[in-house]
């Protein structure tokens, strides 16, 4: 085990919600709200306190797509690939987002851990296509101009 990494946090999760391998997903789910991703250090700790193997709890946190192993940006956006947001333009956003981030398919979040750009099957609001989200807040009829002049607004809260 990493002896750098401080546990205290993970700690406190786990005395808020026990020790008990049914809490497995709620644990994960904490972690990564705390973190933004999962960091590979709790794995073998969490597999010790919990009394599971590691390959239990990496099973759980890679079968749900949700979790993530790599650091996310402190912005992550969400932009939907659906058939409403596709038809009505979703890609030249998505391109636009990772033109002024410096991003690409490859590499989804900045050095400076800002921004994270992922793409989704649906965000589940058609009716307001194309539609990206921000940390979950929703922003509808995104155009690519209006998504650089969010990124500038985005950049001066960083």
């Amino acid at each position: 085990m990493d002896q750098n990494f401080n546990f205290e946090p993970v700690d406190k999760i786990l005395a808020n919600l026990g020790c008990q391998e049914s809490a497995i997903i709620a644990i994960l789910q904490e972690i990564q709200e705390l973190y933004r991703y999962l960091p590979r250090e709790v794995f073998p700790y969490l597999a010790k306190r919990l009394g599971v193997s590691a390959a239990r709890i990496y099973s759980v946190a890679t079968f749900y797509e949700n979790f993530s192993l790599e650091p996310k940006g402190r912005f992550v956006i969400k932009v939907c690939d659906g058939t409403a947001c596709h038809v009505r333009k979703s890609i030249p956003i998505l391109e636009r987002l990772r033109s002024d981030l410096g991003l690409s398919a490859t590499k989804a979040t900045t050095d400076d851990l800002g921004f994270t750009v992922e793409t989704v099957s649906c965000l589940g609001a058609c009716g307001l296509a194309p539609v990206i989200t921000v940390n979950d807040k929703v922003y509808p009829s995104m155009t690519p101009d209006k998504a650089s002049e969010l990124i500038k607004q985005l950049k001066e809260e960083l």
